[in-house]
């Protein structure tokens, strides 16, 4: 589960709203090539754990994106819902799709390592590889 209160949210046209409790106030951005392609810039999310939940669903839609993990997003309109593990165990939920994104603080940037040239953020962050990232993963999801 995640660590905190629930925090509600949804897609553009309103056909998928969720509720998931962040594990913590923080918005991390993906520079992997998949979520780039995804989600048309950089994958805003805030780690939530295994509390995703949906409250109406009709318009979702899952792509599976690789052997582990899938890809949530809404079929009438196409707004990205989430990234998560394809046994429900983890989830990465986007920063804007929730109701109040403004809760969250901009703190981190994993697979900094695919990062294409072209863009670059001011804020100072922690930066993670993407074989940093999954040393981590790894060690969570042993834990």
């Amino acid at each position: 589960m995640g660590e905190g209160p629930l925090r509600a949210g949804g897609c553009l046209c309103g056909a998928v709203r969720f509720e998931a409790a962040p594990s913590k106030f923080e918005m991390d951005v993906c520079h992997c090539s998949m979520c780039r392609r995804w989600s048309g810039g950089t994958f805003m999310a805030v780690p939530c754990g295994s509390s995703l939940s949906f409250t109406l669903s009709g318009g979702l839609s899952v792509f599976r994106s690789s052997d582990y993990g899938e890809r949530l997003f809404c079929k009438a309109c196409g707004s990205s819902i989430a990234w998560r593990m394809q046994d429900g165990s983890a989830a990465a939920v986007s920063m804007q799709a929730f109701d109040d994104p403004e809760e969250f603080v901009f703190a981190e940037e994993i697979f900094v390592d695919d990062k294409p040239d072209t863009y670059a953020f001011a804020n100072h962050t922690r930066k993670l590889t993407g074989a940093e990232v999954m040393a981590q993963f790894a060690n969570e999801q042993g834990a």
